[in-house]
């Protein structure tokens, strides 16, 4: 049997004998050496031990820096007086050095109260679950549960056919490529019309037009007025 199963050997309920045996094995334990302290007390004790060691670490500490000052101040002037000094301060720092043991070995103590605690209310808990997932699935008839997915699957099956169905559209339905043969048919007229209209505008001149200059000018006037005068000679001959 192993140790998980002796710790809750009292606790399972399994059998009436020996539950009974096992709480009498327990009052003739306790009669013998006494009601033993909870791991919640024996961790408050440790704590407390833990400070007490704490404050006396800081204490011995503060003397062995006071008794350092002492053997500098005294030096070569008392001699003896420094050495004294230096005396305690070994056995200060012996006994600081006992302390920090001690504490060492109340602190592994006390973690392992606290895992041992943390790990049998951890135990506990888990057993109060299984008993209640037992009890959850004695109200289950495991043969229903084939049908019960049957029918999920069913619902979820008619759940998807009523989603594709309201999903379709509404209307006459077109035939897309038709729609894009269409489109680019019209495209193309577009671009024929234009076309046509870049070919119907008039051709700009090639040739380079004559630069008017005022010599010529002053000379198609005089011929203008040459012509004047020859009409009104010949207005007057007639």
């Amino acid at each position: 049997m192993s140790k998980v199963s002796k710790l809750f050997k009292g606790t399972s309920g399994s059998s009436g004998s020996k539950s009974s045996s096992s709480s009498g094995s327990k009052s003739k334990h306790r009669s013998r050496s006494g009601a033993g302290p909870s791991p919640q007390e024996a961790i408050h004790r440790l704590r407390e031990t833990e400070a007490m060691l704490t404050k006396k670490q800081e204490y011995l500490e503060k003397k062995i820096e006071q008794e350092i000052m002492i053997a500098k101040k005294n030096g070569t002037k008392n001699k003896r007086a420094a050495l004294q000094a230096l005396k305690r301060k070994k056995r200060f720092e012996q006994q600081l050095t006992q302390i920090d043991g001690t504490l060492s070995t109340i602190e592994f103590q006390r973690e392992a109260l606290e895992n041992a605690n943390t790990n049998t209310e951890v135990l506990k808990n888990m057993s109060y679950a299984a008993k209640a997932i037992k009890g959850v699935h004695q109200n289950i008839d495991l043969d229903n549960i084939d049908s019960l997915m049957a029918d999920i699957t069913e619902q979820q099956e008619i759940a998807r056919e009523i989603s594709d169905a309201i999903s379709q559209p509404f209307g006459e339905e077109f035939d897309e490529d038709e729609l894009l043969a269409e489109l680019a048919e019209l495209e193309q007229e577009d671009l024929e019309e234009s076309m046509k209209k870049m070919s119907t505008l008039p051709s700009v001149p090639t040739t380079k037009l004559p630069s008017t200059r005022p010599s010529q000018r002053t000379t198609t006037k005089k011929r203008a007025e040459d012509e004047d005068d020859m009409k009104m000679l010949a207005a007057w001959a007639t």
